[in-house]
């Protein structure tokens, strides 16, 4: 185990190393949320209508706060298959290294890129005006659920990038990123949408981590008349751990495949 833990760091070590060489894909990747805040907030804002009257940006903030979690996929896929396939998860197969320690690497390193992307979204949001009206506790397990869910999309991130092959499947891959962000409770109230169209919103996976932030948040927009609505904070939770339950395993004996 400890041979293990020592050797997942290292590969952590490795991308941190390569920010640093690197630092404008990284850049790139955490000012890009950002830059969506702006254009929803200032451009199309005030054309969209929030339940009661709020303030828009108050509504936009924890689904874009979400939203960036699930662009996180597209980060550890091309991140892993990059890696593939400039052969060096090949060249790891010769060293005397844990197995398990280039996936245990790629977690850490992401997650701890994504929590910094987190932060500065939360700052670009305090910049806004978006503001935080629940406890302090409410407000840290919002963090939770926020960060719960990316760490379940990263195994998403993982077996997409060991499973595709060539520029043209990430790309197309990643192009079908944008569906699930926007068919959710993220932009705009589901109640706005086709009846068979805000359904399926509703039990998106992305949609309850969102309901259920805007809640601990005390922000507007949570609630609502349906099973999924009204039990936003364990879904917010069930979703995340069935997608680890499924994805987990898959990127795992997938990467042992390759081992």
């Amino acid at each position: 185990m400890i041979w293990a833990l020592t050797d997942s760091w290292t590969i952590a070590r490795r991308d941190f190393a390569r920010w640093a060489r690197q630092p404008g894909p990284v850049l790139a990747a955490l000012l890009f949320p950002v830059l969506v805040v702006l254009m929803f907030g200032y451009l199309f804002g005030g054309a969209i209508q929030v339940p009661g009257g709020a303030d828009y940006r108050e509504f936009l903030m924890p689904g874009m706060f979400a939203t960036a979690m699930l662009f996180g996929i597209e980060t550890t896929m091309v991140a892993v298959s990059a890696d593939a396939a400039r052969g060096v998860t090949d060249r790891f197969r010769s060293m005397p290294m844990a197995p398990s320690a280039v996936v245990a690497g790629r977690s850490v390193s992401d997650m701890a890129h994504s929590t910094l992307g987190l932060a500065l979204l939360v700052g670009c949001g305090l910049l806004v005006g978006w503001r935080s009206h629940g406890s302090l506790g409410a407000s840290a397990l919002a963090v939770g659920l926020l960060l719960l869910l990316r760490f379940a999309l990263l195994w998403v991130g993982i077996w997409l990038g060991l499973v595709v092959r060539g520029p043209e499947s990430v790309a197309a891959v990643q192009i079908l990123v944008w569906p699930v962000a926007f068919l959710a409770n993220t932009f705009v109230p589901p109640e706005s949408m086709p009846a068979w169209l805000g359904a399926i919103a509703e039990w998106n996976p992305l949609s309850a981590t969102v309901a259920a932030t805007r809640e601990l948040f005390g922000n507007p927009g949570a609630g609502g008349d349906s099973w999924a609505a009204t039990h936003a904070l364990g879904l917010a939770i069930a979703w995340p751990v069935v997608i680890l339950a499924v994805f987990l395993p898959l990127a795992v004996r997938r990467y042992q495949r390759r081992w």
